[in-house]
């Protein structure tokens, strides 16, 4: 009877198992599939800014985010992310293998973990996760990585990202942070521009695309360069 009883006990917790993890599945795929058509409302980023939970930085009484569809978008701001995050972006599959191995080795030897991320698994962690860097989280903004690229377009994956990125503080996507900064659309916005705003990316409550420092101005140039290299926006046209 224990034999049988056991036996019974090890189907059931199969079954809750199994339960559990087609509802993980489904929670993480509804918004993915959502997001894929609809413009996202906020994201995990947003609601910590709200919150204060970004980095120590004080909460935000308000969020300026503002939608701006592909087409309203110019094409050197699409084009300075690309040269400045991800200049794999276009042929990746979402993680770019070697930068991790690379990050991996250096983590190993360090014991500090360093980003290796594609524009992919920024997105997915803006939408999704946490600011931190952990083993982690960056292995699950990697499988949610692979999630957006299965079911999303490139160029809806740079749609979004570009308009849920933060570029300033409390200031997410570049239709806000172009509205706020340079008092123009994202549509009008120039190389120059975009390059600064690119060049907030990795810090954007201390970076300031309105008011750049020396080493912003040099990142930015370099972004600049890197652009001309990857041949102009006319490069991403076929995403």
């Amino acid at each position: 009877m224990r034999l049988f009883g056991s036996t019974r006990a090890k189907r059931r917790l199969r079954r809750w198992l199994l339960h559990g993890l087609l509802a993980l599945l489904l929670v993480q795929l509804v918004p993915i599939a959502l997001f894929r058509w609809v413009p996202p409302p906020t994201t995990a980023f947003m609601l910590q800014a709200r919150h204060g939970g970004l980095a120590d930085a004080p909460a935000c009484r308000a969020v300026d985010y503002r939608w701006a569809d592909w087409a309203a978008i110019s094409g050197h701001a699409k084009l300075a992310v690309v040269a400045s995050e991800d200049q794999r972006f276009p042929q990746h599959w979402g993680l770019d293998v070697g930068a991790i191995q690379d990050a991996v080795a250096d983590g190993i030897g360090s014991g500090r973990i360093r980003g290796a991320s594609t524009i992919t698994q920024q997105l997915a962690k803006n939408l999704f996760l946490w600011p931190e860097r952990s083993w982690l989280r960056k292995g699950l903004d990697a499988y949610l990585a692979v999630l957006l690229e299965l079911g999303w377009t490139k160029q809806r994956i740079l749609e979004v990202y570009l308009n849920t990125a933060q570029f300033g503080a409390c200031t997410f996507g570049v239709e806000a942070a172009a509205q706020r900064f340079y008092g123009r659309s994202a549509a009008e916005l120039d190389a120059r521009q975009a390059a600064l705003l690119a060049a907030v990316l990795p810090n954007p409550r201390v970076l300031h695309a309105h008011r750049p420092s020396a080493y912003l101005e040099e990142r930015a140039a370099w972004i600049q360069a890197q652009m001309q290299g990857l041949g102009g926006p006319p490069s991403l046209a076929d995403l």
